[in-house]
């Protein structure tokens, strides 16, 4: 797998986390609502997979989702990084092999 493929299964984990916690924090007053978290595991051999579950216990946590805001945008902008990084790379060696 190329740097851009494990970046991009990283932009969808993002993307995904920060959807789930858009979600949690939209329904916060929903009577008997139950949060929805994101599960991430490892792809052999890379990159990662995630899933939506829902929470165990009932109520809101608006303290973790923010937080999850917060660290989903980080992550986004670090793939963005890798992806922007192997096009300028690739782009050097063409330039270089020219």
């Amino acid at each position: 797998m190329g740097a851009s493929s494990i970046a991009l299964s990283g932009i969808h984990a993002a993307s995904l986390r920060l959807d789930t916690a858009a979600h949690n924090v939209a329904n916060i007053e929903t009577p008997d609502f139950r949060r929805q978290q994101t599960l991430q595991r490892t792809l052999e051999p890379a990159g990662v997979a995630t899933s939506v579950t829902q929470s165990d216990t009932m109520g809101a946590a608006l303290e973790r989702d923010l937080v999850d805001q917060q660290a989903a945008s980080y992550e986004y902008m670090a793939a963005l990084g890798v992806i922007r990084t192997e096009n300028r790379m690739m782009g050097g060696l063409l330039d270089e092999k020219a």
